[in-house]
């Protein structure tokens, strides 16, 4: 038996507010918000990321932010949208899954990092490049 939290939400063994579901994924509202309408969109198949994924099912999880977005920019009137995934390091539930956050102008979401252990860009540049 899998104990993940997302498999078990798939499972209906736990509650979810379900926004979308098909063969593939299954979309329902994050339980703690960072906005109004944090969703996450999780494939029915356990995957640990999105770096274990076949493609298909990378392609078929774009097509459903792609269906959802105008759905949500419409009825809660969002003015943008981030998406995030982790990979290993920093993620909870070790079952893919991608943030799907409805951005306002007014939500104050700030993204902050440690500025004092950020390299100089062109450092970066040249790890990354070389």
């Amino acid at each position: 038996m899998n104990d993940c939290l997302f498999c078990k939400i798939i499972r209906k063994e736990i509650p979810s507010e379900v926004i979308y579901e098909d063969d593939k994924v299954l979309v329902f509202l994050d339980i703690n918000p960072t906005t109004n309408g944090d969703t996450l969109i999780i494939p029915k198949e356990h995957c640990l990321d999105i770096s274990k994924a076949p493609d298909d099912l990378n392609l078929h999880i774009l097509n459903i932010i792609n269906k959802l977005y105008p759905l949500y920019k419409e009825k809660l009137k969002c003015d943008g949208l981030t998406l995030t995934t982790n990979l290993e390091y920093a993620e909870e539930v070790k079952h893919y899954h991608v943030h799907f956050i409805p951005r306002y102008k007014n939500d104050e979401v700030k993204y902050l990092s440690n500025k004092d252990i950020l390299k100089d860009l062109k450092d970066i540049k040249n790890i990354l490049t070389k």
